[in-house]
């Protein structure tokens, strides 16, 4: 430990290590539960390349793991400490270094806020749209190790399609330059790629090129109630399979509409089993809107109501992204499930999960990216209770089984860390986890990069 410290202080300034334990306890773990969690060493928060470059090199000499950690959102673990390692916080690297309108990009360090960036490039008449729910929080380097999501994937995609070029410093402390500024690039073997979603076990990213679009006109958004979730999943097929290209199209089931409105009194309607959302941003918002609301009623929607202004439409987006808090407060403690499915799936994928909650006698509320099949089955369970603990943990594993029988992945979006981590051979198979470790053999031989995650 003396020798560890010593060598950081040769290249950090001395606000830059944290070792007071209380301080650090608190940096020993992100939001997800069930995850064990270390005490660490140390806290670095470096504020340039350099700094974590010298992190990284007295790391390697002294065979000492390292963590790295961004806001610490995430739902899987897999910024979690482990004991006596380097908590390297990206979070004072916190610069927009270039906005281009021409070249449509923005060069960012990891630790800048995503809602920062986005409301940086509208100024500029830009538009980042990867938006996680929580997009005032959670950090752009988060976001790349993650290969986060959010509510407008349904039409722009997630964050690996807006990650062209990357700075990544290595386990021995060299600096990898991959991708490209340009529109258009295909040297070589697609590195950038590669480390988006790798939840930082390959390397640590300290800069980002990503690309930017023209800012669309404000989004206008529909709110449709259903007797049942199977008949907005309905809606949510036929919507797609008419080509339609909503900018949002989101459900809350009536457990989360329950929640929301104990929570923050939104007058939702608690009646309805599944409320959908879908919005567009196109030039005539309240015409699409109209179509996708006769499709609604001709799926069965009992109402459905659009938005008049802006205004409106913001609040009713409010509401969902408040779905994960309003859940959280239902009991001591949950389990936050992001199983994605085809669309053509969705209804059964929600059919299923309500039928695991009557087995385990769980309050199991459910949220989702309709349009892209990404479903947030939310186990709710009192913590102290060891048999309701037993059974959440159950739940949640047999919500992922039922996530593969249907076609679909155990993660859309969060990520696999720790919570997920004996999945992933499942999903995989042998050959390909025995090819991702190898992966990971190549740029951290020695395994000192966030060890015991992901594979």
């Amino acid at each position: 430990m003396d020798d560890l410290l010593e060598e950081l202080r040769e290249g950090l300034p001395a606000d830059a290590l944290i070792t007071d334990p209380d301080i650090t306890a608190s940096y020993a773990h992100d939001m997800a539960g069930f995850c064990a969690a270390g005490a660490p060493a140390v806290v670095a928060l470096p504020r340039t390349v350099e700094e974590v470059q010298h992190v990284m090199r007295t790391a390697t000499a002294l065979r000492v793991p390292v963590v790295p950690q961004g806001a610490r959102t995430g739902l899987s673990g897999a910024a979690n400490a482990t004991d006596g390692c380097i908590v390297l916080s990206l979070v004072k690297m916190d610069r927009i270094l270039e906005i281009s309108a021409v070249d449509r990009i923005a060069v960012v360090e990891p630790g800048v806020i995503n809602a920062v960036l986005s409301r940086a490039v509208a100024e500029e008449g830009l538009y980042y749209p990867p938006d996680p729910s929580s997009w005032e929080m959670c950090t752009i380097g988060g976001n790349i190790g993650t290969a986060a999501g959010g509510l407008c994937c349904v039409k722009y995609g997630v964050t690996a399609e807006y990650v062209l070029g990357l700075d990544v410093v290595l386990a021995d402390g060299r600096l990898l330059t991959t991708g490209r500024r340009t529109a258009k690039g295909v040297a070589g073997y697609d590195l950038t790629r590669l480390f988006v979603g790798s939840e930082g076990t390959l390397g640590i990213v300290v800069r980002a090129v990503l690309a930017l679009k023209p800012a669309p006109p404000r989004q206008l958004v529909l709110a449709a109630e259903f007797p049942s979730a199977t008949a907005a999943c309905d809606a949510v097929c036929e919507i797609m399979a008419r080509g339609h290209a909503p900018s949002l199209l989101e459900l809350m089931d009536r457990t989360t509409l329950r929640a929301v409105n104990k929570m923050a009194n939104m007058d939702l309607p608690e009646s309805t089993e599944a409320l959908l959302l879908a919005a567009f941003d196109t030039p005539d918002p309240a015409a699409d809107l109209a179509a996708v609301g006769e499709l609604c009623t001709a799926a069965g929607a009992t109402g459905v109501v659009p938005a008049d202004d802006a205004a409106e439409s913001e609040l009713l987006l409010q509401a969902r992204r408040m779905s994960l808090t309003a859940l959280e407060a239902v009991k001591s403690a949950t389990m936050i499930d992001d199983v994605c499915v085809p669309r053509s799936k969705l209804g059964a994928m929600l059919e299923g999960t309500a039928v695991i909650a009557e087995k385990y006698d769980l309050v199991i509320g459910v949220c989702a990216h309709a349009g892209d099949g990404n479903t947030h089955p939310v186990v709710c369970f009192d913590q102290l209770d060891e048999d309701e603990s037993r059974r959440a943990r159950e739940s949640f594993d047999e919500i992922m089984a039922l996530g593969l029988e249907l076609g679909g992945t155990i993660t859309g979006e969060h990520g696999v860390g720790v919570l997920k981590k004996e999945w992933l051979e499942r999903e995989l198979g042998p050959v390909g986890v025995e090819l991702q470790r190898a992966v990971k053999a190549a740029f951290d031989p020695l395994g000192l990069l966030n060890p015991g995650k992901v594979l």
